[in-house]
């Protein structure tokens, strides 16, 4: 008897937005078939996305189905560290452990020295921050400030425009000039790339400014390589000449700017043979820059969160937010600054995260870029760590103080992630998260203006939970009793906006569930500043920001050299600036466990200029050590012209476990703080590159 063919699976598509921190927050069409994603793809219908998506996320569920996915609670058996080895326990056991040693400490020495640590690992409203912080509040637990990435140049930012608003990214395509200033759009931002690209094809000039020839440089018009951390003064050099020659919008600056007449003289104490020295330019490069952004029109200026990891980086946001002003440019809807989109919705943060139930006076808080120190030296101790979103042995600067301070044996640390991270290599309690596709979420984006709901597109793998529900139950196990904590999902994606705002007029969560994504109610092909009306508290561009001067800072754009630079002694021995920005196909440490991407970045390696290498004695592909006081990791040796001389250029994040010596980048850089935000300073740092065969000095070891 001839048995029936099987009937075909079933197979549908759901709508779903990526999660990863990156500006494009791109809407997906998902596939499923039985109960197993098939397919990831950009949805068509959204504007922003245009069916379009990054290598990454088009092989998604290799991520989804990555046979190393943690799938079960477990427990460490043996020694923290790389090769920990863990068992599989019951949610009931994790839970009730975790439960019982918080309130161990919270009674034996305070809930401030239980640390929870965080990031965008992922971006959702939901999943970044929303019934976690409720249990942490309630626990009262540190505060964290979460600073790794943006903090400084968001402040800088808002201290000038007044919040992180800027040109409509869809009105690019109509700009004659286009400053890509610290972004390399095509790694980092592709959609905007693609407007870029547009705005090329209709006549515009690119204007890359790039420590190093990144693949955008390569398809812009002209590359200035200024060095690393000079982005302020190249900025200043630019106010110079257009003051000097007029080629400013003096009506735009009596109506819409707040103290020029301070602003100008500081600027003109920038001349350009300085603006040079200083920036490692010819003085003719600043000069025919500023002579382009005074003259066409519409002039954008797209820059990122690279610009803000120096120890003047939020100042250098500020200083180079201020241009837009000076020429009149934000008069046009193609012209103007754009940092983030994200101060464009209106969040309801207060709903979201419930800060109410923090005692009173509020914990203490610990700056999230300094926890290599804090877990080392804070006072009173930090005795538990909780994390989840992040991977903080591979990504925080420091590294070996984080690896020193996250071994200790009297730390309590959970981790709740999709993998056995490095993280998780040091974890008491080791939870499996769910992915994106397996949990509903809303999100806004820092790239565009438009709102997007992620709707579970599979059932949760194993025992995986996302936050929402892991933190849920938490509060259960605690006998926290406030109605907060029986919030569905659906009832926090209803709270995450304020549905009133003008913003969101014709919208509801139920509308925007059932139509998968919407754009703010933003008119479109307008600028935003045409006629002045910032959101700072005098209504105009600051040039002088009394925000600043009350907290003690310079309220006036000013260069500040990186912190290195200054010790001349250090920069001797030390003498090549290192710039670590993000491989194309990692996230930070997302995706940096899979085959696939692994197999195409091939091994850390390090960009260095012919003649720094030939001083060296250094040749392609030598293993080298890049080292300072900090520390040291090992990379293979690429030269190429397309750093600078001077300074050394290694892709990130790459996981320690999966480094040929068992460390990254983050061996030599430094737990100093920005200027303001106190963020994170990665970007200055000064390194030595020497054989690998050769002792901390630089001198040749003497063989076993």
């Amino acid at each position: 008897m001839v048995k029936p063919a099987p009937k075909p699976a079933a197979t549908h598509r759901v709508r779903g937005v990526c999660p990863h921190d990156c500006p494009d927050t791109c809407a997906l069409t998902v596939t499923v078939s039985d109960g197993r994603v098939l397919k990831v793809a950009g949805a068509a219908d959204h504007a922003p996305t245009a069916g379009v998506l990054c290598t990454k996320v088009a092989f998604y569920p290799e991520r989804i189905y990555h046979p190393d996915r943690l799938l079960h609670p477990l427990r460490r058996v043996g020694p923290k560290g790389p090769g920990a080895r863990f068992e599989r326990i019951s949610w009931e056991e994790a839970l009730t452990s975790i439960a019982e040693r918080l309130r161990r400490i919270a009674a034996e020495s305070s809930a401030e020295s239980i640390v929870p640590y965080s990031y965008a690992g992922n971006s959702g409203l939901l999943g970044y921050g929303s019934m976690d912080r409720r249990f942490f509040h309630r626990l009262g637990a540190a505060q964290l400030d979460r600073t790794i990435c943006a903090s400084a140049g968001a402040m800088g930012y808002r201290a000038t425009i007044g919040a992180s608003i800027g040109f409509d990214p869809e009105n690019v395509v109509d700009a004659r000039l286009i400053l890509l200033w610290g972004t390399n759009s095509i790694v980092s931002n592709l959609h905007f790339w693609r407007l870029v690209q547009e705005a090329k094809r209709r006549g515009a000039r690119l204007i890359a400014i790039d420590p190093c020839r990144t693949a955008s440089v390569d398809k812009c018009d002209q590359h200035i390589a200024l060095l690393p951390g000079t982005d302020s003064a190249l900025a200043l050099g630019m106010m110079h000449v257009l003051i000097r020659d007029d080629l400013l919008d003096h009506d735009y600056i009596l109506h819409h700017t707040l103290g020029f007449e301070a602003l100008r003289e500081r600027a003109l104490a920038y001349p350009p043979e300085r603006v040079a020295a200083i920036c490692g330019l010819h003085t003719a490069e600043v000069e025919n820059l500023a002579h382009a952004y005074g003259t066409i029109r519409p002039t954008a200026i797209r820059t990122n969160y690279g610009i803000n990891r120096t120890a003047g980086g939020g100042m250098a946001l500020r200083t180079v937010s201020c241009l837009p002003a000076l020429t009149g440019a934000w008069r046009d809807p193609a012209g103007g600054v754009l940092l983030s989109t994200s101060g464009n919705y209106p969040v309801n943060e207060a709903a979201l995260e419930r800060p109410d139930l923090m005692p009173k006076p509020a914990p203490r808080t610990i700056n999230m870029s300094r926890i290599g120190h804090d877990l080392l030296h804070a006072q009173p101790p930090i005795k538990a760590l909780f994390v989840y979103n992040s991977n903080p042995v591979a990504v925080a600067p420091q590294a070996g103080e984080v690896v020193r301070g996250i071994a200790r044996d009297d730390l309590f640390t959970v981790v709740h992630d999709l993998f056995q991270t490095d993280t998780a290599d040091y974890a008491d309690l080791l939870l499996p998260a769910t992915s994106h596709m397996e949990q509903l979420d809303i999100h806004k984006s820092y790239g565009h203006l438009h709102l997007q709901v992620n709707q579970p597109a599979i059932a949760p793998l194993g025992e995986a939970l996302p936050n929402t529900e892991l933190f849920r139950r938490l509060a259960r196990r605690m006998g926290f009793s406030e109605a907060c904590f029986t919030d569905s999902d659906d009832d926090l994606c209803r709270q995450a906006f304020d549905w009133d705002d003008p913003r969101l007029a014709g919208l509801s969560w139920e509308k925007l569930k059932a139509d998968g994504h919407a754009r703010l109610n933003l008119p479109r092909g307008a600028a935003p500043f045409a006629q002045g009306g910032f959101p700072t508290p005098s209504g105009k561009c600051e040039f002088s920001s009394d925000m600043l001067a009350r907290a003690g800072l310079d309220p006036l754009p000013d260069f500040i050299a990186p912190r290195e630079w200054r010790q001349s002694a250090l920069a001797a021995r030390f003498p090549l600036a290192l710039i670590t920005p993000p491989a194309r196909n990692f996230l930070n440490t997302s995706f940096a466990n899979s085959p696939r991407f692994l197999a195409q970045e091939k091994s850390p390696s390090v960009l260095i200029h012919p003649v720094d290498a030939a001083t060296r004695g250094i040749t392609d592909d030598h293993t080298v050590r890049i080292f300072n006081e900090r520390g040291e990791f090992h990379a293979r040796a690429v030269i190429s012209d397309r750093v600078r001389p001077g300074v050394v250029m290694a892709t990130s994040i790459w996981w320690r476990k999966l480094s040929p010596d068992g460390r990254n980048c983050n061996e030599v850089t430094s737990q100093e703080l920005t200027d303001m935000g106190g963020g994170a300073t990665f970007y200055d740092c000064l390194v030595e590159i020497a054989s690998r065969d050769e002792g901390p000095g630089g001198a040749a070891t003497s063989p076993a």
